[in-house]
């Protein structure tokens, strides 16, 4: 397999919370899939043809919801799978022949009340060749909030997807996510190589929580991490350049191999070499992390334990207070379970 080209490309994201309708807002999205075409078009012709693969921020379609509730969100920021902006996505990854990833807020209509947050990648062809729904979230729906039905819709390995293509098994990370090492690891194991990162966060020159997550998943995992940071959100109250910078590509030895400054920028470019990749992952020694795996060691103390309430959204409308009254009775039952102390 030939190395490639890979950007994480750093881009000003424009909210939608200001819209006043749904048509206004898928209005604006669409004006910034035009912007991204040009903006992507000229950074391939200074990287260079074999740019195969563009990782988009968190946010870059809609910002997030603030003070909007489930029902209204749903309504005004979030995709459907068959709808309009994923047809212009793919059509936008056609023309460049790229493999092309992002992060979006999307509906499904077998959860009608709820919406997910989705990371997807789109290849060559202009198709959706994998969604993974985020699994951890503060203050929106995830899968495991309806655990039971969402498994019988549809499988437990759509949890976890990892699409296998001609440049790499590549998989999606959301946001935060990038904190839990258990999502990496689950990817790996299914196959992952490369692991694309979506974010919206600050970008610090201090080493930041979520950057030292990034080095960890890349070292743990022997995986690249392309981890791509918004140029700031526009059209909120929230100081603009807050969620800014530091767009990243780490080799799979936990090596960052560029760094983007603030700003929009296209410099968190490299190489990826899935076949140099493939032949550490072979190599005898210590450093061989995924060889030297025991994980019947951890399954059953895992297996012991439920912290976060599975399916706790079965059944209920709920309003963004719903997440915090959950927070606080999680936090009251690891007291008494004297997982945590006073």
């Amino acid at each position: 397999m030939n190395p490639y080209k890979a950007l994480a490309l750093q881009v000003t994201c424009p909210a939608v919370n200001g819209c006043a309708n749904r048509t206004e807002a898928e209005n604006r999205m669409l004006a910034t899939i035009q912007r991204l075409d040009a903006q992507i078009r000229a950074s391939k012709a200074f990287i260079g043809p074999d740019l195969r693969l563009v990782v988009l921020p968190e946010y870059f379609l809609t910002g997030f919801p603030m003070g909007e509730s489930i029902a209204g969100w749903r309504h005004k920021a979030c995709l459907h799978p068959d709808g309009p902006e994923y047809a212009a996505l793919g059509e936008l990854a056609q023309r460049h022949q790229i493999y092309l990833s992002g992060n979006a807020y999307e509906t499904d209509a077998l959860f009608p009340d709820l919406y997910f947050q989705v990371s997807f990648i789109i290849s060559p062809a202009g198709e959706v060749i994998l969604r993974y729904r985020r699994l951890n979230s503060m203050f929106a729906p995830t899968p495991h909030d309806v655990w039971d039905a969402y498994l019988e819709a549809y499988g437990y390995e759509a949890v976890f997807p990892v699409a296998k293509t001609d440049i790499g098994n590549l998989a999606c990370i959301a946001s935060e996510e990038i904190l839990y090492p258990e999502i990496a690891r689950c990817l790996m194991l299914r196959g992952a190589e490369v692991l694309l990162h979506h974010t919206s966060e600050v970008g610090s020159p201090l080493l930041t929580q979520k950057n030292v997550a990034k080095l960890a998943r890349a070292i743990e995992n022997m995986a690249y991490v392309i981890s791509a940071n918004s140029a700031g959100i526009a059209n909120i109250d929230i100081p603009f350049a807050s969620t800014d910078g530091s767009s990243k590509i780490i080799q799979y030895e936990g090596i960052v191999l560029t760094e983007a400054g603030p700003g929009e920028s296209m410099v968190a470019n490299a190489t990826i070499d899935i076949a140099a990749l493939r032949y550490h992952r072979q190599r005898l020694g210590m450093s061989n992390f995924i060889a030297r795996q025991r994980l019947e060691l951890y399954a059953p103390t895992y297996a012991q334990y439920a912290i976060y309430p599975v399916n706790n959204l079965v059944n209920k409308n709920p309003d963004r207070s719903h997440f915090v009254q959950q927070q606080q009775q999680v936090i009251q039952q690891l007291l008494e379970s004297l997982i945590i102390y006073h």
